[in-house]
């Protein structure tokens, strides 16, 4: 199902972000999205994420949907040129696979196999228009498709909390120019900076949901906020997790911190986005706490 459907029909759209295995055994996976992903409107799977190289993002979403989860194919252009990217989207439409995230995609030194030769044929803007010449029946050469026409709900990201709120506009713009019809935040920690962002961007009319990590430690926040671009976290938020390191590590502490983002924020936005980093189990538990 489309969420493109849910936000037209005015619900909170709640989706998770989760890793495919680093071999082709799925099944503790599927299991395990089953357990505690089920109760959400969509969970999303990374395409190689950090460059590390896993099972495909495609072939993780067809077990999904098989196994009744609503799945959102996280496309990057790293790896793939047009050719490749347009086919794999074709597939992604034969499995029935209509929630589609465009994204530039992380360099290949960043990962496991920094021999790798990045592509780069095009980049999310460009992704999110090769999705509407697809859908108007056409290749980016010009070419008719074979049937009728695809379809997909177009999905893109913006960094609410960049140092650039203009800049970060200026991207949100041009990816809906594109035909992006919904957006997922790099992960918010400070909500005052997202609600002042939101107000400027909700110009556009366009759904987006606020990305949000359930925080484990205060070191991880550290090293989030030195190495990972658009995230900035409080220096007070960092305390709060140090506070008390039994009920942090228990993610009790990083429970709190993430439900008290979205119940703030949830005015300005349209949905949530949870990056659970391996604590899928702790989403129910969450969402009980944000009150979604």
């Amino acid at each position: 199902m489309k969420i493109t459907e849910l936000f037209k029909n005015g619900e909170f759209v709640v989706t998770a972000e989760v890793g495919p295995p680093k071999g082709c055994h799925v099944e503790g996976m599927v299991e395990e999205a089953k357990e505690y992903l089920s109760k959400l409107h969509a969970v999303n799977i990374t395409d190689c994420q950090s460059s590390v190289m896993r099972l495909s993002s495609l072939g993780m979403c067809k077990a999904l949907k098989d196994a009744g989860l609503n799945p959102i194919f996280q496309l990057t252009c790293r790896d793939r040129n047009r050719i490749a990217i347009q086919a794999d989207l074709l597939t992604s439409a034969m499995f029935g696979i209509d929630n589609v995230l465009a994204l530039t995609g992380d360099y290949t030194t960043l990962g496991d196999n920094k021999e790798a030769k990045p592509v780069f044929d095009l980049d999310s803007v460009s992704l999110l228009h090769t999705m509407t010449t697809l859908e108007s029946g056409v290749d980016l050469g010009g070419n008719a498709l074979v049937g009728d026409a695809p379809s997909w709900a177009k999905g893109a990201v913006v960094s609410p909390c960049s140092d650039s709120v203009d800049a970060q506009l200026a991207k949100m713009e041009r990816k809906i120019a594109a035909g992006a019809q919904f957006f997922q935040t790099q992960a918010v920690f400070d909500s005052e900076k997202f609600i002042k962002f939101m107000e400027k961007a909700s110009k556009f009319g366009v759904p987006v949901q606020i990305g949000v990590i359930i925080p484990k430690n205060a070191g991880m926040c550290k090293f989030m906020n030195n190495n990972v671009a658009g995230i900035s976290i409080p220096q007070e938020m960092i305390d709060e997790l140090a506070a008390d390191k039994e009920r942090a590590k228990a993610g009790i502490t990083g429970l709190e911190i993430a439900a008290r983002i979205i119940r703030e924020c949830k005015p300005y936005c349209q949905g949530a986005h949870i990056m659970s980093l391996g604590w899928e189990s702790k989403i129910p538990t969450l969402m009980e706490m944000a009150g979604l």
